[in-house]
């Protein structure tokens, strides 16, 4: 009777616990190589979402940046076109400023102030700026067709943000704008 319970003891066991019967010690924790390896898979997958994070967050600056310059430069297209589709006449006209007489006879202009690093786009004697602080106009030329019928002037405009001008957030707008004048 001895001997039976002693087998079905020992069909119960594994095949290692047979060979050596501490092992149940080892099998109840995680060896080393184990917890290395679930670590390295966790600071991977860590690593993985940061990084789509942080190019998330660079991409929406990115988008934010050019919704800014492409909306002040489309709001200072405007306001020159309404003003000089309204003029008498245009007066002089250089590759940086225009000059015209408005609908009540006045003499105005608009003008491209200093291109380059702080540059902007400014309105009349006061040089009332159309742009706002946060866009740098890098490129502006201003060119006149006055002979033509109708007669036409053509700005060709490039800004980017000043935040986002030295980092790979900052992307250039050009805007063009042909202006069709009522003065003939």
């Amino acid at each position: 009777m001895n001997t039976r319970r002693q087998m079905s003891d020992l069909r119960s066991m594994t095949k290692k616990s047979i060979l050596h019967p501490r092992s149940y010690i080892v099998d109840l924790g995680f060896t080393l190589i184990e917890t290395l390896v679930v670590v390295v898979i966790f600071a991977t997958i860590g690593i993985l979402s940061t990084r789509a994070i942080m190019l998330s967050v660079q991409g929406s600056k990115k988008g934010s940046s050019s919704v800014n310059v492409r909306e002040n430069l489309n709001y200072s297209i405007l306001v020159i076109e309404r003003l000089l589709r309204n003029a008498n006449r245009v007066s002089s006209c250089t590759s940086s400023t225009i000059t015209y007489l408005d609908e009540n006879d006045v003499s105005a202009s608009f003008s491209c102030v200093t291109p380059g690093n702080g540059g902007y786009i400014a309105s009349g004697s006061a040089l009332l700026r159309l742009t706002s602080a946060e866009v740098a106009v890098t490129s502006c030329v201003i060119s006149c067709d006055l002979v033509g019928v109708p007669p036409s002037v053509t700005i060709d405009v490039t800004a980017w943000d000043v935040d986002t001008a030295s980092t790979k957030e900052g992307t250039q707008i050009s805007i063009s704008s042909n202006i069709l004048l009522r003065t003939y």
